[in-house]
């Protein structure tokens, strides 16, 4: 069943639909600075139709206490009202033991987390979780051998990251989780520059696609910007930072203060009660696409035989959401649901119906994520149906194209 909802989370989270512009600062090091991932990050937003002003502060080695006295990083912080500034720590100090971050690492983070604030408290702060080097540290290895492996060096960045981000109230970017996923697949080219520690190109523009998502709750996969690497190779990077940043959406976004819509729904006979999956939502406002709304956090609503357009806007703190989901009310009392117009799929009389134009497959799952139907589709057919002998329930089914989800529908049985 979770990898059924993160499916459903995941697709709603494509229904930002309007180009958005952010300004966002970095202040780190080297591995900021290292092939400009600023930059990066905002070739890619430009190529998904998204702007971003970005400015840095990372000169090599720097510490998060050496960046609370830095007189540039301070002016740059008061320079105007961030939507975002980024902090990462020097490489190595949030692995040490923890008895050492919390005494080198967590007051300097904390105190330019307060200097955020104070300059505008509507800025959201995110840590940037680095990645452990190639080898381990072997530097430190012997005196704490948890640091004698990559994935030693990137358990204890994560958690220590995860740590700043409970603490001060701030969102994480799992950069460093992307870059294990990379690693423990072996693939051809390599993230590490030869020093077994600073990126190369596929490492800049991996981290740049975790940080748009992060940046835009928007997935970075169909960004056209693939830097100097090779399209497929980009592809996979982004697809990669699409499954970390969005299958575990909660955990990078729950201690800040960002908010993100989505929600689920059931339904007796013709009253439809949804059900928020947001996350960091405080105040609500529902418009179920008939002319009536709902400030409630899980409304439910009546409905005549019709299509709606469902409209969920979530707030907290400075910021909103918004996910847009489609539902059509049979007489019957079955709910469809469908995000593109052009797509439709519903149950009744012991057959499902699907109409589609551009999807290759359909699949349905049952709800413990079993798949139990899968069958190709004859493109631009108008209705196409199976017999199908299910029992009473919810389903989900996914139309898909190209091994990408394209709709995902709540099939209910009775």
């Amino acid at each position: 069943m979770k990898k059924i909802f993160s499916l459903l989370l995941l697709l709603i989270s494509f229904q930002k639909i309007s180009a958005q512009t952010k300004s966002v600062l970095f202040i780190g090091n080297s591995y900021t600075s290292v092939n400009n991932l600023p930059l990066t990050v905002k070739q890619l937003a430009l190529s998904k139709g998204d702007s971003l002003f970005v400015d840095s502060n990372a000169p090599g080695g720097y510490t998060f206490q050496q960046h609370t006295t830095n007189a540039t990083t301070l002016s740059k912080i008061a320079q105007q009202p961030w939507d975002f500034v980024v902090l990462q720590e020097q490489s190595q100090m949030p692995s040490f033991p923890p008895s050492q971050v919390q005494t080198d690492v967590y007051p300097y983070a904390t105190k330019l987390d307060s200097l955020i604030h104070a300059n505008d408290s509507c800025t959201e702060t995110m840590f940037y979780m680095t990645w452990g080097k190639k080898n381990g540290d072997a530097s430190n290895c012997a005196g704490y051998p948890i640091l004698c492996t990559f994935w030693g060096v990137q358990q204890r960045l994560r958690e220590s990251y995860m740590e700043m981000g409970q603490t001060n109230q701030a969102t994480v970017a799992p950069v460093g989780m992307a870059w294990k996923k990379i690693v423990g697949d072996s693939l051809s080219f390599d993230l590490f520059q030869a020093d077994e520690s600073h990126p190369t190109v596929y490492g800049t523009y991996l981290t740049a696609c975790v940080f748009y998502a992060m940046l835009y709750q928007k997935s970075p996969v169909g960004a056209t910007y693939y830097s100097t690497i090779p399209d497929t190779t980009a592809i996979l990077l982004q697809q990669t930072a699409d499954a970390i940043v969005f299958d575990s959406l909660s955990l990078w976004f729950e201690s800040g203060n960002i908010p993100f819509s989505g929600f689920d729904f059931s339904a007796a006979g013709t009253t439809v009660t949804f059900q928020s999956t947001d996350i960091n939502g405080i105040q609500f406002q529902w418009y179920f696409g008939d002319g009536n709304s709902s400030a409630q956090q899980n409304p439910s609503h009546n409905y005549a035989p019709g299509t709606y357009t469902v409209t969920q806007i979530v707030t907290s703190h400075c910021k909103s959401d918004t996910a847009i989901h489609s539902l059509t009310v049979l007489p019957s009392g079955i709910v469809e649901s469908n995000i593109l117009s052009n797509e439709k799929i519903f149950y009744t009389d012991g057959r499902i119906y699907f109409q589609s134009e551009i999807s290759s497959s359909i699949v349905l799952y049952d709800v413990l994520g079993r798949k139990v139907f899968e069958q190709l589709i004859e493109n631009n057919k108008n209705t196409q149906f199976v017999n199908l002998n299910l029992s009473s329930g919810c389903y989900i089914a996914v139309l898909q194209k190209n091994e990408l989800k394209n709709m995902i529908a709540k099939v209910i049985v009775p």
